[in-house]
């Protein structure tokens, strides 16, 4: 047998050749708004979640906290967030721009589910997500 068909049967490399499809895909759905999916993820936190830290964003979106703060950071520069300083602590808000364009970003997070869920099958999109979630909680416990 072929080294690369022995290559789908090794987690690391078929979790990374999903998350670069799936990469793509998203990318595709969010260039409507000029946003990275991560970046919309972002804002969708703080949207839900007004004057959150960055360390818990961090957690949220399961990034490293120098990340987070890059991400901040430019969306800053877009005039979608600003951050408010209170001694060691550092709060995230939405800028009203930030908050305009969150209809769009939930449409473009809707049309990302629909594409995949259409190749999918919406049962089988809503229980490899969930299975890949587990493995994913399972594998940070170790």
């Amino acid at each position: 047998m072929p080294v690369g068909q022995n290559f789908c049967k090794c987690l690391y490399f078929t979790s990374n050749r999903l998350a670069r499809l799936m990469n793509k895909i998203a990318e595709e759905e969010f260039s409507y708004i000029g946003l990275s999916p991560m970046h919309a993820f972002l804002l969708m936190t703080v949207s839900d979640q007004p004057g959150i830290t960055q360390k818990e964003l961090s957690d949220i979106l399961h990034i490293a906290p120098s990340t987070s703060t890059r991400f901040v950071e430019k969306l800053e520069a877009k005039q979608l967030v600003y951050r408010k300083n209170e001694g060691k602590m550092t709060f995230v808000y939405l800028t009203e721009k930030g908050i305009g364009i969150q209809d769009d970003i939930k449409r473009c997070w809707r049309n990302l589910y629909k594409r995949y869920a259409q190749i999918l099958g919406d049962e089988d999109a809503q229980r490899i997500t969930q299975q890949i979630d587990e493995v994913c909680d399972r594998l940070e416990k170790k």
